[in-house]
């Protein structure tokens, strides 16, 4: 697999469209002792822990592959973490987890599914709120991580308890936990000059050790045949980079709960106890609902020998016993004085460095490039690393907040818009994904790079969890169906979130509460033997034919639901020999199928669900497939 212009490409020259999951929601969380967020008990015994069995046991990687490529998900986002590699201490691999992702790999292998390696994070940590990073990263720059909760600097399921407010982790974001370290990781040399890890920089310090680790993963995997890439860092952040005014509310994702502003949350870490605003989101915005307290028992975040990092590079100080904010612009420009891009005089350099590693172990590994969600993309040039790819994600916000979906009503969360009409809602969709391609397409000097939505999906707990009681999964087949039509109108890979092996109805994915898996052992009723497709949600959607190789350029490609046709029409290639391969499932045509190739020829292949097109030479091959 290869990256032409804004296209994957295989040996043969056929444009690939990959399809997959994100495998899998609970590889956030340690395995042994059981991580899952909503258990407090060991939450800070943070360095003996094991992810051996995340994301499924090895006696159960028949069942979980079977069941993927059945699905045609032959192309997996594979989901690591630092922490899960290196939460021993610095430069302590965990060696037994780096050959049992081998043995996970080579599995896959087996069943020709290819693999690209998402080193994941969100919100930095467990203990800011998320999954990632070690505990020890926090420690090291002098936190302590059991008291970031009690001052404000954090909010996580273990502390908090149940029940855990829906999609409030991403507020951590803008939390002084979280958004400290990202700043140091990103920024450190220009926002930290002070601040120093064992004799390093703590930017160096940092982001070293993370490439460290991620270059063990590359390592044990390399002569793999079916590892094509590695993600940089999954949904990056910039922390306080770029924030106008320390005193004022930084923008975020989301706008909930206590809202310290960054001076806020500094002196909260300190022991000065802030009186902060508390909002609460609705269909009309985030609302400031009351005001609360965040660490009323004055203690510190700091551990003994530490200080603020920003208090001891200046932000602000409190000699005389006074506090004060001694530079409100410190995050907003760079030390020259100059304007910040984030994504380009940030995060690019250090995917840059990432990529320039990695393929030092393995050259011809693809790049898949992210950037701020909902933010500035870094921009990719033709003197860049080549081989790179837009990974952009989506989501239907409001529905993802909210839990709940209505077919005559969304928000494009990227204009603000509010969208009504079930037409104007499939339509703006398709719009929304349109532009994430565009990213792509604009990037490479002007000659595209190719995208692959990373990832895509929704909650299945919509509407407190009524599916569960009632086994009724249309509202979210519905749902799914959009969001598949939108990359099929695209002509667009994607990997959906996400395939959980261990999900259950009760705590979904494992993680806050968070439950977006297609897969959930509580809906399996038959022995995978027996029915590979019992456990699934929302397949009517999610299983669905689509053209896994076009020999030639696709013009268009749909499927209708209602009536199972698809159709692809594609301008043929001469210069391309092997066939056009187009899956199609047995589960969406129990009866049979019968196909019309208008301008050339095709046969099956029973046994990979695969129809093989044989263009004849004219200007479109049109295939259509419908039921018998």
């Amino acid at each position: 697999m290869h990256t032409d212009r804004n296209w994957f490409k295989d040996a043969e020259g056929r444009m690939l469209i990959l399809r997959g999951a994100n495998l899998s929601g609970s590889c956030k969380v340690p395995f042994s002792p059981d991580g899952a967020t909503y258990r407090l008990e060991g939450f800070f015994e943070h360095r003996n822990v094991s992810f051996v069995g995340r994301p499924f046991p090895l006696d159960e990687a028949d069942e979980h592959l079977s069941r993927l490529r059945a699905w045609g998900m032959t192309f997996l986002r594979l989901l690591t973490t630092w922490e899960a590699i290196e939460h021993a201490g610095p430069g302590q691999y965990d060696e037994a987890y780096l050959d049992y992702l081998y043995a996970v790999v080579k599995k896959a292998a087996e069943y020709d599914i290819a693999v690209f390696i998402d080193p994941h994070q969100d919100v930095w940590s467990r203990w800011t709120g998320g999954d990632g990073a070690p505990g020890w990263t926090l420690e090291a720059v002098g936190m302590d991580i059991s008291r970031l909760h009690r001052v404000g600097a954090a909010i996580s399921h273990a502390t908090h308890g149940d029940p855990f407010p829906r999609m409030i982790w991403p507020t951590n974001y803008t939390k002084l936990g979280a958004a400290t370290l990202f700043t140091l990781f990103f920024g450190g040399d220009d926002f930290a000059p002070a601040t120093r890890i064992d004799g390093l920089p703590v930017q160096e310090y940092l982001q070293s050790h993370y490439i460290n680790a991620i270059k063990q993963v590359a390592e044990r995997l390399k002569g793999l045949p079916n590892v094509v890439g590695y993600d940089s860092l999954n949904e990056p952040s910039g922390g306080y980079i770029g924030t106008p005014d320390a005193a004022g509310l930084p923008e975020g994702l989301l706008r909930m709960g206590a809202s310290p502003t960054p001076f806020q949350a500094m002196l909260a870490g300190a022991g000065y106890p802030q009186t902060v605003d508390v909002y609460e989101l609705g269909f009309t915005g985030a609302q400031v609902s009351g005001q609360t307290v965040i660490n009323p028992d004055g203690l510190s975040l700091w551990r003994d020998g530490f200080e603020c990092v920003w208090k001891q590079n200046g932000v602000w100080t409190d000699e005389g016993g006074q506090p004060r904010l001694l530079r409100p612009h410190h995050f907003a420009r760079k030390p020259d004085g100059s304007l910040i891009s984030l994504a380009n005089d940030y995060i690019k350099p250090f995917i840059v460095r990432f990529i320039t590693e990695i393929r030092q172990i393995v050259p011809d590994t693809l790049l898949f490039l992210e950037g701020v969600p909902d933010g500035e993309h870094p921009r990719w040039d033709a003197g860049d690393p080549p081989g790179a790819v837009n990974a952009a994600h989506w989501y239907d916000g409001i529905t993802l907040v909210l839990k709940q979906f209505n077919p005559e009503f969304t928000v494009d969360f990227n204009t603000g818009q509010a969208i009504t009409g079930a037409e104007a809602v499939a339509q703006s969709f398709v719009e929304q994904i349109r532009r994430q391609k565009q990213g792509g397409d604009e990037q490479r000097g002007g000659q595209g790079i190719p995208t692959l939505i990373g990832e895509f999906g929704l909650p299945f707990d919509l509407d407190d969890k009524s599916a569960y009681r009632s086994g009724d999964f249309s509202t979210h087949v519905q749902a799914l169906d959009l969001y598949y039509d939108a990359m099929d109108a695209n002509l667009l890979s994607c990997t959906i979130w996400n395939y959980t092996p261990d999900n259950t109805n009760a705590r979904g994915d494992l993680w806050n509460d968070e439950d977006l898996s297609i897969f959930s052992r509580d809906q399996q009723d038959h022995d995978w033997r027996e029915n590979i497709h019992s456990g699934g949600r929302g397949l009517a959607a999610v299983v669905r034919p689509y053209a896994r190789k076009i020999a030639g350029q696709p013009l268009r490609m749909c499927f209708d639901l209602d009536s199972r046709v698809f159709e692809l029409d594609f301008r043929p290639d001469p210069a391309v020999s092997a066939p056009t391969e187009i899956f199609v499932p047995d589960y969406q045509y129990p009866g049979g199928f019968t196909v019309e190739v208008g301008g050339g020829s095709y046969r099956l292949d029973t046994g990979s669900s695969t129809l093989l097109v044989e263009a004849a030479g004219g200007e479109v091959c049109a295939v259509r497939v419908r039921p018998t």
